[in-house]
């Protein structure tokens, strides 16, 4: 046993130390929807006033009474932080929905509604929410928002004032096999990038809903969930509501360009040419992809005769674009589709979007690399004795993310079989069990049978199961499991 780790005083208070900092870092989030409440005169403030009051003081108090200088933050301690970090932003994003009854959640359907929407993924165990106070509707968009990008990300751009290396949180938390990538030299101004790109397709976002004809608060909401690949509308009826093909094409185009890796953005906003879009070959491969999906949906909703051409070109770019990058915004009636066309989709969003955007899923690079690799054994096969190599763009390929992406691929692959198996043994039906698994791991929040129209037709004990396969999605299963290794606690 004494080869293994033991947590002493000094690593314990790094944990608390980074914890305490996040938490009250978070803790000002609840101030906007406050601001919302008050000025919509909406009882509701004091939920997000005491959640607010709560964990600034926790959090805060914890922060100082650890602060020491010189503090050195390891890899193994990026990894402990990331983990309890999540499941505390959970419960305090869950918090303000707990503590006011009008809003009528039990303790389970307030984490679930927090967990979807810190990790983007959309579903909501809220049966009617148009109903919803404006408070509310705008915290569960801004939960999307924030959780898009990832709060650690902005905590990086802060923790460097503070004297705190941030590199390996920034490590643990950025998805996709290439995460030593930087856009500028300094980690703090690429987090700064990151956000300030982020922010300005968001508000071009909220622009283009409105001249589509949204309300300025509700093309506000969409915009922040929209450009998060969140989901969350509100809406019960999601974006089907305003019945306007001009909506769902501004819903579908901005799904897909927010699911554009945001250094291919950062660097055309910064050099000002499209070059960028051009030459990433993860991207062309994600719209062909995507195009291909968009026409077989269209063909099939136009063969059963649902719409005409036109309709059922426009609601199937819609609804592909939304789902296949792990948004979650629907038509009304999209539950009434064929069954072999969400079936489809319900698949396509394992692919997801691009490495470095704020979609959920296996993400396209990965499906790239792995396509890559099948067309390279082909050929070695046929002509055996040859020096081929695998290059995505102008990189090749090495041995070690070619191991990294069959591993991450095998391990969501057997998550996700494990995650429907036990839905299916709580007595859901499999199509049941495997749509709602697919909305929930791939950050997605659309389901499908009992869970079409709300995930609150889910049993207590599938809301945990299904908080902790948006958790493992989010976080690219990773980081969870490698705090139940032997081999990570050893000294």
């Amino acid at each position: 046993m004494q080869r293994y780790l033991t947590l002493n005083f000094s690593q314990v208070r790094v944990v608390i130390h980074l914890c305490g900092f996040l938490v009250f870092l978070y803790s000002f989030s609840m101030l906007p929807p406050m601001l919302v409440a008050l000025f919509s005169k909406e009882r509701s403030w004091f939920a997000f006033f005491t959640t607010f009051f709560t964990f600034f003081t926790l959090g805060g108090g914890a922060w100082l009474a650890t602060k020491r200088a010189g503090i050195q933050l390891k890899t193994r301690d990026g990894f402990l932080i990331i983990v309890l970090f999540w499941l505390l932003f959970s419960v305090i994003s869950a918090m303000p929905l707990w503590l006011d009854d009008s809003v009528g959640l039990s303790f389970i359907d307030a984490l679930f509604e927090g967990v979807s929407g810190i990790t983007t993924t959309g579903a909501t165990v809220i049966g009617d929410v148009s109903n919803l106070p404006a408070a509310y509707l705008y915290y569960r968009a801004q939960l999307n928002f924030i959780g898009g990008l990832g709060v650690i990300v902005l905590a990086v751009a802060v923790l460097p004032l503070l004297g705190i290396g941030g590199a390996k949180l920034y490590q643990s938390e950025m998805p996709g096999p290439f995460k030593e990538e930087r856009l500028t030299p300094r980690l703090a101004d690429t987090s700064r990038s990151l956000w300030l790109t982020y922010l300005l397709l968001g508000l071009a976002c909220c622009a283009a809903y409105m001249l589509a004809g949204m309300s300025a608060f509700d093309a506000l909401c969409h915009g922040l969930s929209t450009v998060s690949l969140g989901g969350f509308s509100t809406r019960s009826e999601s974006i089907g509501y305003w019945n306007s093909s001009a909506i769902e094409l501004v819903a579908g185009l901005f799904s897909l360009l927010s699911a554009i890796n945001f250094t291919v953005w950062f660097v055309a906003f910064t050099r000002r040419t499209l070059q960028p879009f051009r030459r990433n070959a993860e991207l062309r491969f994600f719209l062909l992809v995507t195009l291909i999906i968009v026409l077989i949906t269209a063909w099939q909703l136009w063969h059963v005769g649902m719409y005409n051409a036109t309709d059922s070109l426009v609601h199937a770019f819609f609804l592909t674009s939304s789902m296949i990058t792990d948004n979650g915004l629907a038509t009304g009636d999209y539950a009434s589709w064929p069954a072999h066309t969400i079936v489809l989709l319900l698949t396509a969003s394992f692919f997801g979007g691009c490495v470095g955007s704020t979609c959920g899923g296996i993400k396209a690079l990965r499906f790239l690399v792995l396509f890559k690799q099948s067309r390279h054994e082909l050929h070695q096969l046929a002509h055996p004795r040859a020096l081929l190599s695998i290059r995505v763009g102008e990189s090749v390929v090495t041995e070690r993310v070619l191991r990294s992406v069959w591993s991450f691929f095998f391990l969501y692959v057997l998550f996700t079989v494990f995650f429907v198996w036990m839905l299916n043994i709580m007595g859901y039906d499999l199509m049941t069990a495997f749509a709602t698994v697919a909305a929930c791991i791939n950050n997605m929040g659309l389901g499908f049978g009992e869970t079409a129209s709300t995930f609150g037709t889910l049993s207590e004990g599938a809301k945990y199961l299904m908080c902790a396969a948006m958790i493992m999605g989010r976080l690219e299963i990773y980081p969870v499991l490698i705090l139940f290794s032997r081999f990570f606690w050893r000294k």
